[in-house]
């Protein structure tokens, strides 16, 4: 972890509105093309349980690329992809104070709230966004199946019984999503330049983009909308993308557990 105070980048390193544009639509356009083209492609025909399983894999193939787009771009831009320069360019670095502009290791008393944030926007408020917005626009609506529930179907926990390639499956799912790829495409890349266009909004623009790259999974959009303005926020005020990590990454440890308890406790069916 970096230490060192992050400075605002210089206005002209800023990025431009289609640089901004350019970036969203190169980490997700292959997330879109796997799940609207290559999933239903190649699940024609499969058992549910193999359905979600070639999902889940598919979808960490996308967050690998994000990653990969992510250190690309910071390669072209620094001219190297060291640790030190990850964690400046980034904010991986403790909280600073918006106030003094110092490092104040007490905010990280925040993450706490924040996650409480995170866990009642999630849990209390999904249904109902996923039902308002299939309702408006049909074709978005969540097909059956597709939510995280069908993970834990009987048939599915049966085969993760004693299937550790499941855990390291969703290990893999869940450090790009809310480290390696997401967090660090959008939050990492996008946000520390989004001010030269957006101006002290541009936490908001991030939590927009963000929610909108879901189109892989488009009844999710306005909930993603809501917690991708969570972690851009937290970001920005602290600027500490740790924070927005952390956050993010809860949901992830949550799941793994989860896995955890049926690949090592559950006896197959």
């Amino acid at each position: 972890m970096n230490n060192n105070q992050e400075l605002p980048i210089p206005v002209k390193d800023q990025y431009a509105l289609w640089q901004i544009i350019g970036i969203w639509l190169a980490g997700g356009a292959p997330m879109w093309i796997l799940g609207w083209l290559v999933y239903p492609a190649m699940s024609l025909g499969l058992p549910p349980t193999e359905a979600t399983l070639l999902r889940f894999k598919l979808l960490t193939v996308g967050l690998i690329w994000q990653f990969v787009l992510a250190m690309v771009i910071l390669y072209y831009e620094e001219g190297n992809i060291w640790l030190s320069t990850i964690s400046r360019r980034f904010w991986l670095n403790h909280p600073v104070s918006a106030k003094t502009g110092e490092t104040n290791k007490s905010l990280w008393w925040w993450i706490v709230p924040l996650i409480v944030l995170v866990a009642f926007v999630e849990i209390g408020f999904r249904p109902t966004l996923v039902n308002l917005w299939g309702t408006i626009f049909p074709s978005f609506a969540e097909p059956n199946g597709y939510d995280m529930s069908s993970m834990f179907t009987p048939d599915l926990r049966a085969q993760m019984a004693g299937a550790w390639g499941w855990l390291a499956l969703v290990f893999v799912y869940s450090l790009f999503n809310a480290v390696l790829g997401g967090e660090f495409l959008f939050r990492g890349v996008l946000l520390p330049k989004m001010e030269g266009v957006f101006g002290k909004w541009d936490w908001v623009a991030n939590g927009v983009i963000y929610g909108f790259h879901h189109l892989h999974q488009p009844w999710d959009i306005p909930l993603s909308i809501l917690t991708g303005l969570i972690y851009a926020f937290s970001a920005k005020r602290f600027r500490s993308n740790w924070i927005a990590v952390i956050i993010h990454g809860m949901e992830g440890i949550l799941l793994l557990v989860t896995i955890l308890v049926a690949v090592a406790v559950m006896k197959p069916g």
